[in-house]
């Protein structure tokens, strides 16, 4: 499945380039609006949430329809939600450049581009966008690759979450000195999801890099375990986009009284 949602990426930045050449997405540089500092967002006391926006999933199908991101993101930042994260895959997930665009726009939040990255095409679109950080994925990139995306990012002043899933993209995600190293909890093979994968290779990760767990987080009890071992902060999507009040579910995760106080005042 992974081979299949890299090849859409590579087609789909081929066929904007054709549309909207490299040039004219670096002239847009110069109206990117002020960056937000995602990566510093992460590592406040007590675990971090990203939220996510995401309207389906090929594993979940639909999640969420007739709301806007606009609306969601409000949400978010209303709960609690240290940053945001905005699918933007088209092909798979219904996402777009334009929700990230709305979704940043409508809060105060750093907002990470969530998206198949494996050309410097999509990084430039991510920076003119107004994109705080991009995902690297290990598993979708060659090791050449990884290093240049994640070098042309930070040349951008992006910050980087790099995604592993296994031990040895672990190595490869440390050996571009990456420093958010995201743990993907669900096997992008077969979709499968087992959170003992980040207390498996959390334990590999050198002191001073911030970990974000990611996939299958829905409960308190999971957050709270997570914390004891050390990981900064957990990317939630299907829990909270299913949410009747996506607030309250953010604050409900994070336990935060002082805000779930003031939400029922």
């Amino acid at each position: 499945m992974i081979e299949e949602l890299v090849e859409a990426a590579r087609a789909g930045a081929k066929g904007r380039s054709a549309e909207v050449p490299l040039e004219e997405l670096e002239r847009r540089l110069a109206e990117r609006p002020e960056q937000r500092p995602f990566g510093e967002a992460l590592v406040r006391p007590g675990l971090s949430v990203i939220a996510e926006f995401k309207r389906r999933s090929p594993s979940a199908g639909d999640i969420r329809r007739g709301t806007t991101p606009a609306e969601i993101a409000r949400a978010y930042e209303e709960g609690g939600a240290a940053a945001l994260s905005v699918l933007t895959d088209v092909p798979h997930f219904d996402g777009s450049l334009e929700d990230l665009r709305e979704a940043r726009h409508a809060c105060e939040l750093p907002v990470l581009q969530k998206d198949f990255i494996v050309d410097r095409y999509q990084v430039y679109e991510a920076a003119a966008a107004g994109a705080d950080a991009i995902l690297l994925i290990v598993a979708a990139l060659e090791q050449e690759e990884l290093a240049r995306l994640h070098d042309e990012a930070r040349g951008l002043d992006l910050d980087c979450v790099v995604e592993v899933h296994r031990e040895e993209e672990l190595e490869a995600a440390l050996s571009v000195d990456a420093e958010v190293i995201g743990v993907n909890n669900r096997n992008l093979d077969d979709f499968s999801v087992d959170v003992q994968t980040t207390f498996e290779l959390i334990t590999d990760v050198p002191a001073g890099k911030t970990v974000v767990s990611e996939s299958g987080i829905a409960e308190r009890e999971t957050l709270e375990e997570l914390e004891r071992v050390g990981v900064d902060a957990v990317l939630i999507g299907e829990a909270l986009m299913r949410a009747p009040d996506p607030a309250a579910k953010v604050r409900e995760l994070t336990a935060d009284e002082e805000q779930t106080r003031e939400h029922f005042l």
